[in-house]
């Protein structure tokens, strides 16, 4: 269950250009990391950022070195997750460059208020958010090397099940699962290889891509789909390996990304965060961890996020412990005061924290998606607006004028 609130997220033109610019910004440092991490690694030489944090993190794949993917792409699709803060400041929360899921849920939203109200559309200058199909074929015909477009998913029972067939159907793009797709002489056939595939977009995680590159007991990979890959006869979309550029811990170095290869201050802001890796951030972390959010950076989906000022001080005294004892496992932030959003509950109206996921796609050029997903947190005392922790979802309207 994914609840949906009716009343959307509005974002005035002004204030959509000025985020456009950060996350285009944003998202083309991030690209640049992974080619130079994948490839001669110059900002851990120059000392930007430090090898431990690239070489330890759990999104790093030494499978991947030296490959360049089609067109130097590696994250074509980017969720960008921000809050607004109470000082009217968008701040960055996380980098999602894997596998970002979410922007069929406002596609559908849009779809349905549309035919229940069309009045409200033809009366307010909302930007239409049907184009995102159109962006993200365009977006994998820039990278294809030749042959059909495939969205490849784990099957019907996955959660976001719903999410791959209809972003096939809307793209025109053929909706596959393993035992649809096969290797031959260094190519990908999709069914009986009669047609050769030029483009993959895969709904599965890294490790499961391919079992003879990955985990050997990967029953829902393509046995020497990295063959193909490293080749230059299919693009993967997104590349294998960017799990290295949204690691927690990599999160904290992307302003300094920015200033390295764009050199230009980053537009949007982090969330103020320390690393306890560093011996001046772990003892302010374990000095004032009651006032903090710590997160573990091998985790996601809202798992693994600790709040100082929820802990008894038996637990605040565990937590300092495993901090002071695997230092580089956790990032510690401070706890942005974000904006309130009015939903919903039953005939009553009440706030919610919530957030928003910008989906940025990266092809012949960096484009942002005039809409997003809206996330609000179940609870009016919680932080977390997760679906898998019980959060909801609202429209995100940008307005033309």
């Amino acid at each position: 269950m994914f609840p949906f609130d009716a009343i959307p997220r509005v974002i005035t033109h002004d204030a959509f250009t000025e985020l456009e610019k950060g996350l285009i910004q944003r998202v083309d440092a991030l690209n640049l990391f992974l080619n130079d991490i994948y490839g001669e690694k110059q900002i851990i030489r120059d000392g930007v950022v430090p090898e431990e944090f690239v070489f330890l993190s759990s999104g790093y794949l030494p499978q991947c070195e030296g490959i360049t993917p089609p067109k130097g792409i590696y994250s074509h699709i980017s969720g960008i997750d921000l809050v607004l803060g109470k000082d009217k400041e968008w701040y960055i929360l996380e980098d999602n460059l894997r596998i970002p899921s979410g922007a069929s849920y406002p596609m559908i939203a849009r779809e349905i208020c549309r035919r229940v109200s069309p009045e409200t559309f033809r009366n307010h200058p909302v930007v239409d958010n049907r184009n995102y199909a159109k962006m993200l074929r365009e977006t994998m015909d820039w990278v294809n090397t030749g042959g059909i477009p495939v969205i490849m998913t784990p099957g019907r029972y996955n959660a976001a099940y719903f999410e791959h067939s209809y972003l096939a159907e809307r793209t025109g793009s053929e909706r596959a699962t393993c035992t649809d797709l096969s290797v031959e002489n260094n190519y990908l056939y999709y069914r009986d290889r009669k047609q050769k595939v030029g483009v993959i977009y895969r709904r599965i995680s890294d490790e499961y891509l391919d079992p003879m590159t990955f985990l050997p007991e990967s029953l829902i990979g393509i046995p020497n789909l990295m063959d193909v890959y490293r080749s230059g006869n299919v693009a993967v979309v997104n590349a294998p390996g960017n799990g290295v550029a949204d690691d927690k811990g990599i999160y904290y170095f992307v302003p300094k990304m920015i200033r390295y290869y764009l050199d230009q201050e980053p537009i949007l802001k982090n969330a103020p965060t320390y690393l306890p890796f560093y011996q001046e951030d772990r003892n302010y972390v374990l000095e004032h961890l009651k006032d903090l959010v710590v997160k573990d950076v091998a985790e996601a989906g809202g798992y693994g996020v600790i709040f100082g000022n929820k802990l008894s001080a038996e637990e605040l005294a565990d937590l300092k412990t495993v901090i002071e004892k695997e230092p580089r496992r956790f990032i510690a932030q401070e706890v942005i005061d974000f904006q309130d959003m009015e939903i919903m509950d039953g005939d009553e109206k009440v706030l919610r924290k919530a957030d928003l996921r910008a989906f940025v796609l990266s092809g012949e050029k960096t484009r942002v998606w005039a809409s997003g997903l809206t996330r609000f947190s179940r609870n009016a005392d919680s932080f977390v607006v997760n679906s898998s922790q019980g959060g909801g979802f609202k429209d995100t309207w940008v307005l033309s004028r």
